[in-house]
């Protein structure tokens, strides 16, 4: 067993340092994120499945750290820390532990340690071939590492926004629609209650609390949310503050005031989400759903055909890349283009690499404005075992699986 482990680590060792080479070949530079991190951060940015899942704890002096589920928020740390000017162009690369709790069992595919090897592009002003950039190196590195039978996935989470940019709707609702995306029930369960005939039901609240809310300002909204509780001797124990209580009772007021979503626009979101295929027959698709409906999205599709066409040139086999339209990844900070890669030899919902644009990200972990952000990381004990799997069963035994 001792001796199984060793072989897989030096296996783990020599799979990194090829990979890292592609990278640094390529010409990123290499970076080492601390392990430990500010929670806040991770917590604010990284989604509700992901939250549930980072370690956290306190130090003695009572801050709150974790540690990392993924590199890629603590390398935005790492470049706002040490560039005075954070907006201008900057590569990185890292090979480093990651951890999140495994809610069912740590199983290999899942472990709740586990590495990742990967490369960031931040301040980039061409972000078509950033993103193309970041693919094409991301599977230069997996083929050099000796996976050879590859698929690709795509999303974009910009053609999404667009959408709703251009459906006929409330902005609270565009927002709330796209804060429950990447959790598809709750997506489809809000999208439901916006296009119902019937209001939301305000019955089971305080009648004085919601006349006082009525025609309220925010600050007022507050005050009568925390003289409600002081009256009423409730003590406020819980994650919300009065202030996001009044916020959520006063969008229930609107919502209750306001017209269904049309059905033909509800319709239109449903059938968005539902569209899978091969990634040039998808774009065709969105626009024709898109036309009869109205919704005029031929600047979004015109970027999205853009970077296949920039994909193609690089040499990437774009007849085989899948398209799907509900595909956001797990994590919440995405905000367009996004890939997976994937082993035929592994289930496909276990990718070996995945990545995607993020450009609100950097701001959130501390620059002034937002910056454009690329990036991809490679589960590298997924690609260990993909690699086995090509192999054989010899190449399996070799690899210490």
């Amino acid at each position: 067993m001792v001796a199984e482990t060793a072989k897989k680590f030096q296996a783990l060792e020599s799979q990194a340092q090829t990979l890292m080479s592609v990278f640094t070949d390529a010409g990123y530079e290499a970076v080492a994120p601390a392990v430990i991190q500010p929670a806040d951060v991770f917590l604010d940015v990284i989604g509700e499945t992901l939250r549930a899942r980072t370690y956290v704890f306190t130090d003695p002096d009572g801050d709150e750290l974790c540690l990392r589920p993924d590199l890629t928020v603590p390398t935005c740390r790492l470049h706002l820390a040490r560039d005075t000017m954070p907006e201008q162009r900057a590569r990185y690369c890292y090979n480093g532990a990651a951890f999140r709790f495994q809610p069912i069992l740590d199983s290999p595919s899942h472990p709740s340690e586990f590495r990742q090897a990967g490369i960031e592009t931040f301040g980039g002003t061409s972000k078509e071939k950033d993103e193309v950039e970041t693919v094409s190196t991301v599977l230069t590195s997996l083929k050099a590492a000796g996976l050879q039978d590859i698929k690709l996935r795509i999303g974009d989470l910009g053609l999404f926004a667009a959408l709703l940019e251009a459906a006929d709707m409330p902005e609270r609702w565009r927002q709330r629609l796209q804060r429950h995306f990447w959790r598809p029930e709750a997506f489809r369960n809000e999208l439901k209650r916006l296009s119902a005939d019937q209001p939301v039901a305000l019955k089971n609240l305080p009648d004085d609390l919601m006349r006082a809310l009525k025609d309220a300002n925010p600050m007022e909204a507050e005050q009568s949310v925390s003289d409600y509780l002081a009256e009423s001797g409730i003590d406020f124990i819980g994650v919300r503050t009065p202030m996001e209580i009044a916020e959520c009772l006063l969008t229930m007021i609107e919502d209750q005031n306001a017209d269904p979503l049309p059905t033909d626009t509800a319709a239109l979101i449903e059938s968005y989400v539902g569209v899978s295929a091969p990634a040039r027959a998808a774009g065709a698709r969105l626009r024709d759903l898109t036309r009869s409906h109205d919704i005029d999205l031929s600047a979004a599709l015109d970027v999205y055909h853009q970077r296949l066409d920039l994909l193609q040139e690089a040499g990437i086999d774009v007849v085989h890349t899948d398209f799907a339209a509900e595909f956001g990844r797990s994590l919440e900070y995405y905000t367009g283009f996004v890939f997976e890669a994937y082993a035929p030899s592994l289930a496909e919902d276990i990718p070996i690499a995945g990545g995607g644009r993020y450009d609100n990200l950097l701001q959130a972990a501390g620059a002034e404005n937002a910056i454009p952000a690329v990036g991809a990381a490679i589960h590298t004990e997924r690609l260990l075992a993909a690699v086995a799997n090509e192999a054989g069963p010899h190449g399996a035994e070799g690899e210490g699986q």
